[in-house]
């Protein structure tokens, strides 16, 4: 999707069941867990020498769709200043696989649970985006869920320091969707930025949101 792609009044989702119909096709679930797609993306997308870990360790993420009344939004979390890692950064609730998990949507469904408080029974998972493998070792999968109002969100203070939602609109408006650069470890490298408000959301988490545009815009194209 070329930067500078504006979304046309009126085109956005503004139900979940709208956003349901338009993400179908693009992943199923069945009684194994979501079928996988074709396509796999990382941080490599944008730093073509960086290659790919050859043992990246799996991870599940959920992409939680909330239908608010004034439109859909996607859920986010602020990482803690205090952890060890990442600190700090915009993300989406999720983590490793833990070898009792049955599934990609378990991991998503249990490390939300365990971080927001969201119980899994308020999750209406539909799909998922692409694999994302990032510069640090760790293949993710993107589970998307929908998330009806009302729902109580209980932060686990170790690991998120604030939740918060974006305007899907937001997402969607490819105008939002910047690359910036940095140099790290005496190499630049290039990566997918939104900055919303006072939120920079950067790295693996843009790249997933970026992901998420790219699927609805087509369904979008193709009504």
């Amino acid at each position: 999707m070329e930067q500078g792609t504006v979304l046309s009044a009126g085109s956005e989702f503004v139900t979940l069941d709208e956003f349901r119909a338009a993400f179908a096709g693009v992943a199923t679930v069945d009684e194994g867990g979501l079928v996988p797609v074709a396509r796999a993306r990382g941080d490599h997308d944008l730093n073509p020498g960086m290659g790919v870990p050859a043992k990246p360790r799996p991870a599940a993420v959920l992409v939680p769709i909330v239908g608010r009344p004034e439109g859909l939004t996607v859920l986010l979390t602020r990482r803690s200043d205090t952890l060890p890692v990442h600190k700090g950064q915009i993300s989406f609730p999720g983590g490793r696989v833990e070898e009792d998990d049955v599934d990609d949507v378990e991991t998503a469904l249990r490390e939300t649970e365990e971080e927001i408080g969201l119980a899994r029974d308020r999750v209406e998972v539909i799909g998922r985006l692409d694999t994302y493998t990032t510069r640090t070792g760790f293949q993710v999968t993107p589970v998307v869920g929908l998330i009806r109002p009302p729902f109580e969100l209980i932060p686990d203070p170790v690991e998120v320091a604030e939740i918060f939602e974006v305007p899907l609109r937001f997402v969607l408006d490819s105008g939002n969707h910047q690359r910036h650069s940095r140099e790290w470890q005496e190499t630049v490298r290039h990566f997918w930025v939104l900055p919303y408000q006072n939120y920079y959301i950067w790295g693996a988490t843009a790249g997933m949101l970026v992901n998420l545009a790219d699927v609805m815009l087509g369904a979008m194209r193709r009504r």
